[in-house]
């Protein structure tokens, strides 16, 4: 149970960072920090990956759909067919 909390306090803190870094570049290229084209794409870039690493995280830590093993297949009996 112990090894299951440091996961959850680390990929807790890794979005703090990774939700930090986003924000830095917001700030960035709001501010005009960034000077050319080139610049400007790869700020996009990196924010886009930060995005999708904390999206990620997200879906790892609240799972939205239980797993079970009993599926939604209904199982039809091969004896009992339609009666005429």
């Amino acid at each position: 149970m112990e090894l299951l909390m440091d996961a959850v306090d680390f990929l807790t803190k890794l979005r703090k960072i990774l939700r930090d870094s986003y924000q830095q570049i917001g700030d960035s290229m709001i501010a005009g920090g960034i000077k050319d084209m080139e610049g400007y794409k790869y700020q996009l870039g990196q924010a886009h990956a930060y995005q999708y690493i904390d999206q990620e995280i997200t879906n790892l830590l609240n799972p939205k759909e239980k797993k079970n093993d009993t599926g939604t297949v209904v199982q039809l009996d091969p004896t009992r067919g339609p009666k005429a």
